[in-house]
């Protein structure tokens, strides 16, 4: 029996993945244990896998493979296959539009980038990071008028991450959303209500917030046996290939909530990847839909399980007694409003619920601005700042926990940024819709029973892959389309109980 055009696609993406897996892993060694001095020999690494990835990507006969299958009407039905088919037309498509020196460039300009931005932030320069910026905005105006717009060169980078999102959408979105929360923020401050935040400030060794953040990240679901944690300048999850799925975290001795609450971040975007079909990897159906539903899996376990109540009337004995001198004394709801602490400040990883969107909104603005010309890099500090200050009410003290506190830029993830919001709006719909079908939510957490959740979302969300559109995805999940509505309820009721604000 001859080979089919699908299955010469299969094989043929399923090599390709054995490259984007290296580059990967490389990516994660980069920002983990890659020696300071070995930069520049990793930035022709990641370049020429780059180059190779693309050429396969390109290929002349993947679009003759997609063309038999489509002649054939594969990609017409309602299944994997046709799923494959569809994406895999969308991508190469996309891909055959970039030249492939463009793309090398873009790669080896993001590494080199990349240490400049952490040496940078370490020693509180823009400067010296301003012409790797400068050279990665330019790189990315070729990108966005290499593939093609209708209205904004921001849709044309934006789509790689929420295919099918626009900068209209977007903005008529963050603005409904910004406008609801402005008075609720403004009502929590109002309120002169200050948790007791000092609780979370103590002596927490950094061995024992280690052992108990991969404590809870097993309890809600994280395989280590395919995946491990490990320390890095900036928190991500990355992955390697099939189970092996690699968290990051930083700690601080003196503070609890930031790795615990990054921990329990990048384990939700983990819990994602492990539950993507592997027999599927490499192929649209095995991959992820979009940044906004990754997203929604990680901010829902980072804030509303991981924020709750119910949570810590579960977990607070165990914190107790591994960390039993900065926890003695302290009571369940005194610690529950500390971690639940709403105020505006600087770091966008450290932000509460109530005011992290601000933050996206911040950089969705800015980073428009940038690629449009609008904006030059040598003005993107005092612009970072006067957004901060119309926005949140503060002014950064330094660049370091202003304009060079997120490493987005350095990897060239211009539009990545609105998908984070997305993914808090995501998260509350589909949470909504978890707690319908599960019935009471809370009482699970309290007994320490997070399995029916993370199976629930295995079923409904993780095991599909791309074969539906985000908005299509959940809507099937919540039967309902987008809306602001579940996460404006869920933090006026959060906040109305702590602060007396709504």
């Amino acid at each position: 029996m001859s080979e089919s055009a699908y299955d010469k696609l299969v094989a043929h993406a399923r090599e390709t993945a054995l490259l984007t897996s290296t580059q990967d892993l490389l990516f994660w060694d980069e920002e983990t244990y890659l020696p300071p001095a070995a930069g520049d020999y990793r930035a022709e690494q990641v370049a020429y896998l780059a180059k190779l990835v693309h050429a396969r990507r390109t290929d002349p006969q993947v679009g003759e493979w997609l063309g038999e299958c489509e002649a054939d009407g594969l990609d017409k039905a309602d299944s994997v296959e046709a799923a494959d088919v569809r994406e895999m037309r969308r991508d190469f498509n996309k891909r055959t539009k970039l030249p492939p020196k463009l793309v090398e460039e873009l790669s080896r300009t993001a590494s080199l980038a990349q240490k400049a931005w952490r040496d940078a932030r370490q020693a509180d320069d823009f400067a010296s990071f301003q012409p790797h910026l400068e050279k990665m905005i330019g790189l990315k105006r070729q990108e966005a008028e290499a593939l093609g717009y209708d209205e904004s060169p921001y849709d044309a980078l934006l789509n790689d991450y929420e295919p099918g999102e626009t900068v209209a959408n977007l903005t008529k979105v963050l603005g409904a959303l910004r406008a609801e929360l402005a008075p609720l923020v403004e009502a929590i401050v109002a309120s002169g209500k200050q948790p007791p935040v000092r609780v979370l400030e103590r002596d927490y060794k950094i061995a024992a917030q280690r052992t108990f953040g991969k404590r809870v990240a097993e309890a809600i679901g994280f395989d280590f046996n395919s995946g491990r944690l490990d320390v890095t300048a900036h928190p991500f999850c990355g992955g390697a290939g099939p189970q092996d799925v690699r968290l990051t975290t930083r700690y601080d001795a003196q503070e609890f909530s930031s790795a615990f609450y990054s921990i329990l971040h990048e384990a939700g975007h983990g819990l994602y990847e492990q539950g993507l079909p592997a027999d599927r990897y490499g192929l649209p159906t095995g991959e992820a839909v979009s940044l906004g539903i990754h997203e929604s899996q990680s901010r829902m376990w980072e804030n509303l399980v991981g924020r709750s109540h119910a949570f810590w009337k579960h977990w607070f004995g165990p914190l107790g007694e591994q960390f039993p001198a900065a926890i003695k004394g302290v009571e369940l709801d005194d610690f529950y409003f500390a971690i639940n602490e709403a105020r505006p400040s600087l770091i966008r990883v450290e932000a509460d619920e109530a005011t992290y969107n601000l933050h996206i909104i911040v950089r969705f603005e800015l980073e428009q601005a940038l690629l449009a010309g609008d904006l030059p890099v040598a003005d993107l500090p005092a612009a970072w700042n006067e957004k901060y200050q119309q926005y949140l009410g503060i002014t950064p003290p330094n660049d370091a926990d202003g304009v060079l506190q997120d490493v987005h830029w350095s990897c060239g993830l211009i539009g990545y940024f609105p998908t984070y919001t997305l993914g808090n709006l995501y998260a509350s719909q589909m949470f909504d819709a978890a707690h319908d079908a599960l019935g009471d939510l809370d009482e699970q957490f309290a007994q320490g029973e997070f399995q029916p959740l993370r199976d629930w979302l295995r079923t409904h969300v993780h095991q599909h892959g791309r074969r539906y559109g985000a908005p299509q995805l959940a809507e099937r999940v919540t039967g309902k389309p987008l809306s602001h509505e579940p996460l404006m309820a869920h933090l006026r009721a959060k906040y109305g109980s702590l602060y007396g604000a709504a």
